[in-house]
């Protein structure tokens, strides 16, 4: 099956995991998703994630999601660039989310990385998502 928005799948699986308070959650790997699921990771929005083979030619991603004390870490996870629009960012125009709580996930042409490390890098790039 072909999906129009794979990195929206993987946020929404990412979403619907936390409600459902499961510990781990899988979803088809991907360049950009394990790049995006580095900065969350680094941002400290999930434990971890692995890849692993499922056959060949077919890898597989296994996410852990956080908590604390007993609640998502996540509170609010959105696609922000989607297919049938794209949204780009200058460096000035970089939001902050929730008052700089909350974190950007940018593609920029050194890579995929949060808002906070795009402004020390000083580029700009696709929005991808908000998370906070």
């Amino acid at each position: 099956m072909s999906l129009s928005d794979p990195l929206g799948d993987m946020l929404t699986r990412i979403r619907n995991g936390q409600r459902a308070r499961q510990s781990r959650i899988v979803s088809p790997a991907s360049r950009l998703r394990a790049d995006v699921l580095d900065v969350l990771k680094r941002e400290g929005y999930i434990r971890g994630y692995s890849s692993e083979d499922v056959r060949p030619g077919v890898r597989i991603l296994n996410i852990e999601l956080k908590y604390s004390e007993g609640e998502p870490v996540i509170k609010e996870i959105n696609r922000v660039s989607k297919p049938g629009r794209r949204v780009y960012a200058k460096i000035k125009e970089l939001p902050k989310v929730y008052n700089g709580f909350g974190v950007s996930i940018l593609s920029t042409p050194r890579g995929v990385m949060s808002d906070n490390e795009a402004r020390a890098a000083n580029v700009g790039g696709e929005v991808l998502c908000r998370v906070f």
